[in-house]
């Protein structure tokens, strides 16, 4: 595992994305249990009983774990810092931040620069998204500890470059840590990554279809049964381009639009997300819906396989 990774005390390099609606406390706090980092974006807990209450809840969890003599790794928490969020918003969701000490935040959607200034202010370390180099270069720019490259294939909001060469090349002019988002699902996916030069996994679509996630029980029915050609990449639901499952466009009476970057009017009381369900490509590698420990079991087996497969053949050249 990657030295950058060492202080987290992880299982394995991965960390469940930070999800809407799918990322709950029950997950968050399952991934714990397991040995993983689970995140959470805000906008979840404003929409339940706060951040603070999510935090808390999620802090106590972990003690639990220590009491009965585990070592969790922590959970992240997401923030947009998008110039259209209220600036009084992001100071209560970072002022929240701080006094738990949270030691991983992780970001989209802006410019990063005030928050890595706080939170290393605390001693933590910040994790922006990008899906572009331009994006990397910006927030490398901003001093963030970490990326969080989102390549073709992720579910929701997506980028549209293959990791192999994006990956590659933003690890040209950045030294920090580098998670891989998008079309990974399994145990040879993660080791994958790390042989392009990430240090960990950022797995979405894959703990959606989980038993502690907050989706309905339909949506991880949905992605169990897709193929890859349900995955339909489309700007037409949200205005930009995302990840959704084509059976849950149809059973709204909806089929993809040619790009516009506009969004289509919806069905009276139909929303994104809750409503339309999304995915990424790696569902075609998702047939059930586990309970997170047995997902992980899982996946450090396919892991281990993975590595040693790789050791056995390059011993042989």
């Amino acid at each position: 595992m990657s030295p950058r990774l060492a202080q987290f005390g992880l299982r394995l390099p991965l960390m469940a994305a930070p999800m809407s609606i799918a990322s709950v406390p029950s997950l968050i706090t399952a991934c714990m249990q397991a040995g993983i980092i689970g995140c959470f974006p805000t906008h979840n807990a404003a929409y339940d009983r706060g951040l603070k209450a999510w935090v808390d809840e999620l802090l106590e969890a972990q003690d639990m774990i220590h009491d009965s003599g585990g070592v969790p790794p922590p959970f992240a928490v997401n923030i947009n810092v998008s110039r259209r969020k209220p600036e009084e918003m992001l100071a209560s969701e970072i002022s929240i931040c701080r006094r738990a000490r949270l030691p991983i935040i992780t970001s989209n959607a802006g410019n990063p620069t005030e928050l890595v200034k706080q939170v290393h202010d605390w001693g933590g370390v910040v994790i922006h998204d990008a899906t572009t180099v331009e994006q990397a270069e910006k927030a490398a720019a901003a001093g963030v500890d970490g990326l969080m490259l989102v390549c073709a294939g992720a579910g929701g909001l997506g980028g549209l470059l293959s990791p192999f060469a994006f990956v590659r090349k933003v690890r040209q002019f950045f030294d920090g840590i580098i998670q891989l988002a998008g079309g990974v699902a399994d145990g040879a996916g993660i080791a994958a990554a790390e042989m392009l030069g990430a240090d960990m996994v950022c797995m979405g679509t894959r703990f959606i279809a989980t038993k502690e996630s907050g989706v309905h029980s339909g949506h991880k029915d949905m992605l169990a049964d897709a193929a890859l050609s349900d995955i339909v990449w489309t700007d037409s639901i949200v205005g930009i381009g995302a990840n959704f499952l084509g059976p849950s466009l149809a059973g709204h009476g909806l089929s993809p639009a040619p790009a516009s970057g506009r969004r289509k009017a919806l069905p009276d009381g139909v929303k994104p997300w809750r409503d339309i369900w999304s995915g990424g490509q790696s569902a075609a590698l998702v047939n059930d819906a586990p309970e997170v420990a047995t997902l992980i079991d899982r996946l450090e087996r396919e892991y281990a396989d993975a590595i040693g497969t790789v050791s056995v053949h390059g011993a042989g050249r």
